[in-house]
């Protein structure tokens, strides 16, 4: 479905950009991974994909918190490739404490790197998609762009921009073949989410089982994980022909959180 596209997906050495990305390239796209990790367990993961789906990949680097190299990244790949079809921005850190504690330098990385570096791939990528009259961009939120919980100001405050940029994108760019959505995962088993049940384990003395069973009771009424790969697949749909009309939304993945 998607051969011969272009697709950049940032954050995507691990978890869900990485779930994403394999999606993506079983469906026949040349990949750009991006993100941070160990230098060798990187090129095992570019080869991988490659060699499994036929398809080219390539890794950048780039700092997501900085506005030159998020631009950068985005002129680089349009020159090496000559065009540009799917950009996902998943990059995103978290971190908690009650807002009052919130140190000003945490705030400022989560809204650099979740919010502000999604706005300038998006700017810098509309026109190479405008051009081609076709493309797909996919902003991963949270249900945290949807509604709220404590100890978390920036990274829902972020979230909830993101939202409200794919809206304003949207609209921008409707009629153009281009779209821009947003997806909006519950609770997902990644490396982030499995220090959270490390540490709830660790305070209250219990398993890790429990600690992910209850983490998951308080939220998510599925009392199950979303996969990176089902995220794969709700990102595969948004840049199908079936989803040519949807822009400007926000799809949850959340085993029901925000229906209640």
């Amino acid at each position: 479905m998607l051969k011969g596209k272009v697709a950049i997906v940032t954050g995507s050495t691990s978890g869900i950009g990485l779930g994403i990305a394999k999606e993506l390239a079983e469906l026949g796209a040349d990949l750009v991974l991006n993100g941070l990790g160990d230098a060798g367990e990187i090129e095992a993961i570019r080869s991988g994909i490659e060699r499994e789906h036929g398809v080219r990949v390539v890794y950048d680097g780039a700092d997501m918190s900085k506005e030159q190299a998020v631009r950068g990244l985005i002129a680089r790949m349009i020159e090496q490739f000559g065009r540009l079809d799917i950009l996902v921005n998943n990059a995103g850190i978290q971190f908690t404490a009650p807002v009052e504690e919130f140190p000003a330098a945490k705030w400022n990385a989560i809204l650099d790197i979740n919010l502000s570096a999604a706005f300038h791939g998006i700017a810098a990528a509309v026109p190479q998609m405008k051009k081609q009259r076709w493309g797909r961009i996919v902003n991963i939120a949270s249900t945290h762009g949807l509604v709220a919980s404590t100890h978390k100001a920036a990274y829902v405050a972020a979230k909830h921009g993101l939202v409200g940029l794919t809206k304003v994108v949207g609209l921008e760019t409707a009629g153009s073949g281009v779209t821009c959505n947003t997806v909006c995962p519950g609770w997902v088993r990644t490396s982030l989410v499995e220090k959270q049940i490390s540490d709830i384990a660790a305070q209250k003395q219990i398993s890790q089982r429990e600690a992910a069973e209850e983490i998951l009771a308080e939220k998510q009424p599925s009392l199950d994980f979303v996969s990176p790969s089902q995220l794969g697949g709700t990102v595969a749909f948004l840049c199908s022909p079936a989803a040519d009309q949807i822009t400007g939304t926000a799809i949850s993945v959340d085993g029901g959180w925000t229906a209640q």
